[in-house]
Formats: structure tokens, sequence, C-alpha cells
């Protein structure tokens, strides 16, 4: 992997992770990158590292341009391990005079690594740094998406370093967003927000307007994963805008899990009579798709209406499943509805309901229970339920065309 330069003096120094398919949950199937970057100045600044696993390429990479060792500074705006896995390596091997992160990143860095010994230069929201011809400024970004984190804007240049925001999964021998094909690095930043960074939207919110009103003059955005803007900015950054507002259009998913297919008629009910109300629908079978891919939908969808047959009295596993990763990223201004199928107690459909409402998912319907098989009746009312939240759907959103 050969090194890329951003500007004159400042360059991509990380790893590309063709084979990472999986992060804590989070499905990964076009691989990552760990990016790291480096500036050549009267200070020789590394602004975050590798993974553990990845220290020898970055090394290599930084190898190409300077000798390691003449580094002067290490910057992390992101403590989490495949960001800082290589930091120990780096210590030993480069021993900068400073080790500059935030005041949370501090006590991540010594909880993670036990060196209270470390050159640490902690800087907080508006402190600067000369490295020579170029400064940088620092604005921390607490809980985006650990209480570490921070961005670094080189302003002579433009470039900001932004950490894991704007980031995606994508392994890629390409550098810029405008190298490779946009709709899949858009599909792979919508799926990192919607699994990563969803649940911190008020925040993501509040940062996007703290960062228009300092002016920034940000020509670059180099996040710590994936592709670097330098041409689509706007179009990520009215992403982030977007999503961080919880803004929905005319789509619906219907999310369900079936043990002998009772429950997947059903599903096919409500689906059709969505469909017949001009909304856009997904049919989404919990036994085929990873729960990470199903959040990508939930962040665009207006409506969620989730079906489980009954199993132990309780969810089937995967609905549970789904479900207690879905309230962890605290989707927000959505309706809901519930239905299933069940032999003798039939408590699933409660329990999705009582789910959705824990969520502040505003329920619509009255949950739908069907006793073993679906007749032609039952599944008329499936449908008919399906009429009537895509027709409050479009209700909904009728004020905002």
């Amino acid at each position: 992997m050969s090194t890329t330069e951003l500007a004159k003096g400042i360059y991509w120094v990380g790893a590309v992770d063709w084979d990472q398919r999986d992060f804590h949950g989070y499905s990964t199937y076009r691989g990552t990158t760990y990016n790291a970057f480096l500036i050549i100045d009267e200070k020789v600044t590394l602004f975050d590292t590798v993974k553990s696993s990845h220290t020898d390429e970055m090394l290599v990479n930084i190898g190409k341009i300077i000798d390691p060792k003449k580094i002067d500074y290490i910057v992390v705006n992101h403590v989490e391990m495949d960001h800082s896995g290589a930091l120990p390596a780096m210590m030993d091997l480069v021993k900068p005079e400073k080790l500059i992160c935030s005041p949370m990143g501090q006590k991540a860095i010594i909880d993670h690594f036990h060196r209270e010994d470390w050159p640490f230069e902690v800087v907080k929201s508006g402190s600067q740094i000369c490295l020579g011809k170029r400064t940088i400024q620092f604005l921390e970004t607490r809980m985006l998406h650990w209480p570490d984190s921070m961005f670094s804007f080189i302003k002579e240049d433009g470039i900001l370093f932004s950490s894991d925001a704007f980031g995606q999964h994508y392994a890629s021998s390409e550098r810029f967003d405008d190298q490779v094909d946009m709709s899949a690095v858009m599909h792979e930043s919508a799926k990192y927000y919607a699994n990563i960074l969803y649940l911190y939207s008020p925040l993501i919110k509040k940062l996007l307007a703290t960062v228009s009103s300092m002016n920034l003059d940000i020509k670059m955005i180099a996040p710590d994963h994936g592709v670097i803007w330098r041409t689509h900015l706007n179009k990520i950054i009215e992403a982030y805008d977007h999503w961080s507002r919880n803004e929905s259009g005319k789509k619906v998913l219907v999310i369900y899990d079936s043990m002998w297919h009772s429950t997947e008629k059903m599903a096919q009910a409500v689906e059709a009579g969505l469909r017949e109300t001009g909304v856009s629908t997904k049919l989404i079978n919990l036994k085929v798709h990873h729960r990470s891919d199903v959040m990508t939908e939930v962040l665009s969808a207006k409506a969620l209406v989730l079906g489980s047959s009954t199993l132990n009295n309780g969810l089937l596993p995967r609905m549970a499943g789904f479900l207690m990763y879905m309230r962890g990223l605290k989707p927000t201004n959505k309706f809901g509805a519930a239905f299933g199928s069940y032999g003798w107690s039939g408590e699933a459909v409660g329990l999705m309901k009582t789910a959705l409402e824990d969520m502040r998912i505003d329920v619509i319907e009255e949950a739908l229970r069907v006793k073993y098989v679906p007749n032609d009746e039952k599944l008329e009312e499936c449908v008919e339920m399906g009429r009537r939240v895509g027709k409050r759907v479009i209700e909904s959103l009728a004020g905002q065309e």
C-alpha cells in the first residue's frame, strides 16, 4: 500500500483491513481502513495510529516518507483500540516530545495502557498548537462516539481530521471520495451512522451548528475510517444534518421472524396493504438480514411494523436480539405497530408493542394476533393494518412537502 498526499507535506499513512467482516456485532462486508495521517513540518506530527494488528503496515507507510523516530508529536483524536492499538508500540519506538489528547482522552489512554509517565499535552476546545508553518486547532466532540473524541483542524490547509465522524467501513486502494463509487460510500456512511452514531444524533446536530458558527474554511474531511472527503463535502455534511434531525421519507419497514410461516404470511399481507397506499416498503426477514443492515434501513424509515411468533412465552430469539440492538441506538420520530402468530399463549406481540413504547416510538395500531395459521379473513385484517399504517405515514409527512 503506497502513501497518499492530502496536501503538500500531509500524508495518509494508515492501513487497509480487507478481511474485516464484523465490528462488535456490526457487519462490515466491504472491510475497513484505519486511517492515520502524518504532517511533515518543524514538528513532525502523527494523527492517530491503527489497530495493533496493522502496526507494521503503518510503520512501512511512514517509513516511505520519514524515519518514524523523527516524529515529534502524536495526536490521539480517539482512544478506541482500532485507532490506538498501535500507540504503545509507537510510543516505545518514537518517544515523542508530546502525546496530544483531550482531557477525557488522557484518562482513557491511562485506563487502557496504564502509562501515566507518557508526555501528555492535554488540549481542549479552542486550544491551538503550532507545528511550524501549520497550526492545529482542536474541538472536543465528547460522545461522538466516545467521551475522549475530538477533531483536529489544520487551519492553513483547511483539513479536518474528524476522528470517527463522517467515516465508513470501506476498504479500498483509493483514498478519496471522487475516486470510488459514491453510491457505495454513501450507503456505508449511512450504515456507519445508523449503527454507531444514531443515538448521539442530538449531539451531532449541536456539533454541526457549532462547526458552522466557527466559520472554518474546511476543504477536506479526513475521518479515521474509509475514504477522505475532498469533492463531496457538502453531500456528507448535508446527510449528517438530515440524519441528525431524524428526518424520514414515505418508507415503512415490515420486520419479522417466523417459525412455521404463519407470521411470514401475515407480514406479506401487511406489506401488500402498505403498498396499496403508495408508500415505499421493505419486507425484512430477520432470518436472512443482519441486524446492522436492518438498522441502516431504519435510519430512513418513518414506520416500523414488527412481527414475531411466540416462543416459550416470549419473542423469537432473532427478534429479541434485534429489539435489544435497536433499543441501544434510540431511533426517534417514528411510528410503530406489532403483529404475530401464536399457539397457546401469544405474548410476543405485546412484548414488541412494549418495546416500541419503551423506545418512544408512537404505536399507532392495536396489536394484531392470530392463533396458529391465518385464514383469509385474518390475512385481510393484516392488509387493512398495512393500509392504515401507510395512510398515517402519508398524512404525517404531507405538511413537509
